[in-house]
């Protein structure tokens, strides 16, 4: 694992070690060589505050996190910082992917009292866990009209010397204010109880008034997908085609599949755009936003049928099977922002690795024209950057870039279409595509040879079933290019979460696992149990995977895990899930998630699960604890806005799910049937398939006796709220029935 920038030469041995050097996250091992005497989060560090009465400086990041390295550089490496560290505080790291729940706690309190978070987030505590003060990034000196690093640290140490009992009783007191916010923000009772209808017109309202019409997404910079919020247009499609929302969604995903944010070269998209154009992004790829993606081209595919949100959705499946996927089945959690320029480099800078002059692309497809194939007079330099404005002075507009990383450099990005780069290079559009698919295998290899960004090999629970849940929708396509390699994916994903993301012994869920590909992936020697994410996500992907593949042992192992997670953080008293288990060491505060951010939170989807494991198993506790979920939640305001996954879920809950019964035995007849349904986008569908040779061995007492085959043929019974229409044998039959309500015309929406 890479130590800190600048520590030491690769042929000399480090000159400072500390005890993260123990640790297995890849973020907690690049301070493993800083001259700051780090601890883990656990009791050693916590007890050693205690006992010589000391502040504690908590430091949270992640390994993929730019600001993160930024502030190790400028002050975590420097011995003159760290010995005022050192001396005066107790100095604990957390990587915030791998310890969610402290991350959460203490970003609450950032939030509070500043109005704004983000990371690397620095918060000092009392030897009791109470904060007294924080912030996210700070300079080493005084600068910006910033405070300095080294300033605070000193100041700190003599309030606390001289005034520690006044900090202690502040930190205190801000615990019990977080306390009464988790115990009392939904007991208030609303001015007015909205209807879930009223819930949901008050959202489409506001992403109407809040999208941008030119670029999608949300108005403004930075631009983020979002995802959580196009689900829930999509749905609204679903609810009510009058409302003419999808022209929204299909839009963010046009700009979004055209902008720099997403990778032309290879496939995959980064976290977010710092302009409103999708253009300049910040370059880190993370597992939880390929996921989600993966989810929603699908699903736009399936409203649509349109090839390129199906080619955009394999994409990001070659990217993370090439780039994140452990040999055994699991994936990685995301790589760096930050890399070498070149091999001969000593710093990193944003961008490096996706970044090209316009010469590089230009020498490139010249010395290998003849790859092209026949192409006529058209020349492929042309052609290629026309279609991604490669300029020869840089495409990047310089308050996209303030470091000036990018200077003379073009990410790629779509303007037009490619008919319309055929028309202005004078050929045929059959041309246009296959130059560009050329040209990005050829930048593809040469971008493979450079420096690659930092991997981070933490294995996560939660955004494994995030990408459970993409990959099974994807699956679900039947006329997906590589369907056999989704459903194989997904099949050896399951394998691999329940042989190392499982504590058998313990029946609970493993937050994450770790190793290489040159490594088996292994649990932490004292494990960090599972959050309530880590269960919610995977029990969505579970279902998922049910629906793709109607392997029964999945859905049943997630009616398992759901239990689990039941007894571990479901609040008996006032309702919703908490977000850790009850009693975990050294977690002052039990937070409840109630906000759908660049992850769903746990309670949503929770919600949605188990709506449909109540269908499945015909389990009416499940179905009354999602109603207490939703009530819990209900004065949330603007609902759907703030919840847009939880408001889906009511959706589900009050005007009901889908439900596709196939009759038959394992045959390409009934594979269609089942094919001609899961193609469609139907965010409610529950399928059973009912074996007339096992006549005992179906899901939730759904029989042979209620649904029988016609004529000793396969047959379909598409039920919705427990009426089902007519039987039916004939896929095609069934397609045609479902293309008049779930299937949007695109056509329409480009006019």
């Amino acid at each position: 694992m890479a130590s800190g920038a600048g520590t030491s030469s690769p042929s000399e041995p480090p000159k400072h070690t500390n005890r993260l050097i123990n640790e297995k996250s890849p973020y907690l091992l690049q301070h493993a060589h800083n001259p700051v005497d780090w601890y883990p989060w656990g009791e050693e560090a916590i007890a050693r505050a205690r006992a010589e009465n000391k502040l504690i400086f908590l430091s949270v990041g992640y390994s993929t996190c730019h600001w993160c390295h930024v502030m190790e550089k400028e002050s975590f490496e420097s011995e003159e910082v760290a010995e005022i560290m050192n001396e005066n505080f107790i100095n604990i790291k957390v990587d915030r992917e791998e310890r969610p729940d402290i991350d959460k706690l203490y970003m609450t309190f950032i939030l509070l009292v500043n109005g704004s978070g983000g990371w690397p987030m620095s918060v000092w505590l009392t030897p009791d866990l109470a904060p007294v003060t924080g912030g996210t990034y700070f300079p080493p000196k005084d600068r910006w009209g910033m405070p300095g690093f080294t300033t605070i640290l000193l100041k700190l140490k003599i309030k606390w010397a001289t005034d520690g009992q006044e900090l202690a009783s502040t930190g205190r007191s801000i615990i019990e204010a977080i306390k009464k916010n988790v115990d009392d923000k939904h007991r208030e009772e609303p001015e007015r109880v909205l209807s879930a209808e009223d819930k949901f017109r008050q959202a489409i309202t506001i992403y109407k008034r809040n999208f941008d019409p030119v670029w999608g997404g949300s108005l403004g910079a930075p631009k983020f997908p979002e995802v959580s919020k196009l689900n829930l247009i999509f749905h609204s499609h679903l609810q009510d085609p009058r409302s003419k929302t999808l022209g929204v969604v299909l839009n963010s995903l046009d700009k979004m599949a055209a902008g720099g944010i997403y990778d032309h070269v290879f496939g995959g998209f980064a976290r977010y755009s710092v302009d409103k154009k999708w253009h300049v992004p910040h370059f880190e790829k993370m597992l939880y936003d390929q996921g989600q993606l993966l989810m929603a081209y699908a699903n736009g595919y399936k409203m649509t049928k349109r090839q390129l949100y199906l080619d955009v959705a394999d994409s990001i499946f070659k990217y993370i099977s090439k780039d994140l996927l452990h040999p055994a089945g699991g994936f990685y959690s995301g790589e760096d922002a930050d890399s070498l320029p070149t091999w001969e480099s000593k710093d990193k800078i944003e961008g490096a690795f996706y970044a090209w002059t316009f010469a590089e692309v230009r020498d490139l497809l010249r010395a290998n024209v003849s790859k092209f194939g026949d192409i006529g007079k058209v020349d492929p330099v042309e052609v290629f950057t026309e279609h991604y404005d490669i300029q020869e002075t840089g495409n990047v507009e310089p308050s996209s870039d303030p470091h000036g990383h990018l200077l003379g450099k073009n990410i790629l990005i779509v303007y037009g279409s490619v008919q319309e780069t055929a028309d202005k290079c004078e050929t045929t559009a059959e041309v246009v595509e296959g130059i560009l698919k050329v040209g990005n295998e050829l930048l593809h290899e040469v971008r493979d040879k450079r420096p690659r960004p930092h991997l981070d090999t933490k294995i996560i629970c939660a955004w494994n079933g995030l990408i459970l849940s993409g990959l099974s929708q994807l699956a679900c396509i039947s006329d997906a290019p590589n369907r056999g390699d989704y459903l194989m994916a997904v099949t050896n994903l399951v394998s691999f979460i329940r042989e190392n993301l499982f504590d058998v012994k313990a029946q609970k869920l493993l937050r994450s696992c770790y190793g290489d590909e040159t490594e088996t992936a292994k649990a932490l020697e004292l494990p960090i149990y599972g959050f309530i994410d880590d269960y919610a996500f995977l029990i969505k992907g579970l279902i998922d995977y049910y629906r793709a593949s109607l392997d029964e042992s999945a859905l049943r192992w997630a009616r398992e895990l759901q239990d689990i997670q039941d007894q571990l953080f479901w609040d008996q008293t006032n309702g919703a899930y908490f977000y850790s288990e009850a009693n975990s060491a050294n977690v002052v505060v039990r937070l409840k998630e109630d906000h759908d951010g660049a992850e769903p939170c746990g309670n949503s989807v929770s919600a949605y699960n188990l709506l449909l494991l109540g269908d499945y198993f015909e389990h009416a506790a499940y179905h009354e604890k999602a109603k207490k979920l939703l009530a819990y939640f209900s004065n949330v305001t603007p609902f759907g806005y703030v919840l847009p996954e939880m408001m889906s879920a009511m959706l589900l809950d009050e005007h009901g799910r889908d439900m596709l019964v196939v009759v038959g035995p394992q045959s390409l007849q009934t594979t269609a049937l089942l094919d001609a349904v899961r193609q469609f986008y139907m965010p409610g569908l529950v399928i059973v398939r009912l074996d007339p040779s096992k006549p005992d061995q179906h899901l939730g007492g759904k029989s042979l006796e209620s649904f029988k085959m016609l004529h000793d043929e396969p047959t379909a019974y598409l039920c919705r709220n427990k009426v089902c229409q007519l039987p039916v044998t004939d896929p095609e039959k069934l397609i045609e029935e479902l293309q008049a309500k779930h299937v949007f015309d695109y056509g329409e929406y480009e006019n």
